[in-house]
């Protein structure tokens, strides 16, 4: 066990050993082994967003076994994905890599209130092996108490079975408005709502310099509180994760030109972020393409580039 994945550890003190074992698990995978950093290779988009548009552009991607092969191929730190995915690749890729299974989904035909249906179960994870689930909440949607009541009883039973909760907190509806769902007020807000429902990993988006919240404006202002750029923005975000006491990733959105993914990429390590959860700006490429990429990815984090 390196040291800095030692300081990790001691951030989780009211944890089980189940629970720090898988966490030393997906710390000590990979490339990263050791580094406290993360690069998690995320596939939920067949469900956001329709298997076409998530994996057209890269025919192979349609296939769950190529998806396992670039994490592995990659030196990837874990997998997340929803049940059928991992079902199809568990048994011929059983312990060459940590997974995290997704258990709730929403998709692009729903036209109503944002939220998920829950499509998994902690007992799923128990039988695929799997080292944690992952869960999405919307904090401002009409459903955000009922998502967080369902996230208070997930991480409640994964973590008396030895499973890593990781939360994806994406504000939307109520008062955040749409250029509010990348603001720097509600993303360090949701960051911070993920680390108070007790997740061990946190997923958030890259933040803008955007205010949106009027009660936040103020003391924005007034405390002068760093914004102007990527790497103080991701700083302030992992201040509001327990004073970077909680692990943090940020997705790579949308398709992004290589050199601007790595410029991003750059931002959030020098800012102190945890590391990326990069799925569409990965799989979506041809393989020697994402493999280029990926190691790139790396070795930014690993303080190579």
């Amino acid at each position: 066990m390196s040291e800095r994945v030692r300081e990790i550890l001691s951030w989780y003190e009211s944890d089980p050993p189940g629970v720090k074992a898988s966490l030393y698990r997906l710390l000590m995978h990979g490339r990263l082994a050791g580094t406290g950093r993360l690069v998690i290779l995320p596939v939920d988009q067949g469900f956001e967003h329709g298997p076409a548009r998530s994996f057209a552009p890269n025919p192979p991607a349609y296939d769950p076994y190529y998806l396992f092969e670039l994490a592995i191929e990659a030196g990837l730190s874990a997998l997340a994905a929803p049940l059928g995915l991992l079902e199809r690749g568990a048994d011929r890729f059983a312990g060459r890599l940590p997974l995290i299974l997704k258990l709730n989904s929403a998709n692009s035909l729903h036209g109503g209130t944002p939220d998920q249906a829950i499509t998994a179960s902690v007992s799923d994870a128990l039988r695929l092996g799997c080292l944690g689930v992952g869960f999405t909440i919307y904090p401002g949607s009409e459903r955000c108490y009922e998502m967080m009541e369902e996230l208070r009883e997930i991480i409640r039973e994964a973590k008396s079975v030895g499973l890593l909760a990781v939360v994806w907190s994406y504000p939307r509806g109520g008062k955040v408005s749409k250029a509010g769902e990348t603001a720097l007020d509600v993303v360090a807000y949701a960051a911070h709502m993920a680390a108070l429902m007790g997740a061990h990993l946190i997923k958030v988006k890259p933040p803008t310099a955007h205010i949106d919240l009027e009660a936040a404006r103020s003391v924005y202002e007034s405390q002068d509180i760093p914004r102007a750029t990527l790497e103080e923005r991701i700083r302030h975000v992992m201040q509001a994760a327990f004073q970077g006491k909680r692990l943090v990733v940020f997705s790579g959105g949308e398709a992004k030109d290589r050199e601007g993914l790595l410029e991003e990429i750059r931002a959030i390590r020098n800012g102190g972020g945890t590391g990326s959860i990069i799925g569409r700006n990965s799989f979506r490429r041809p393989k020697a393409e994402a493999l280029a990429l990926l190691d790139d990815i790396v070795r930014i984090y690993r303080g190579e580039a």
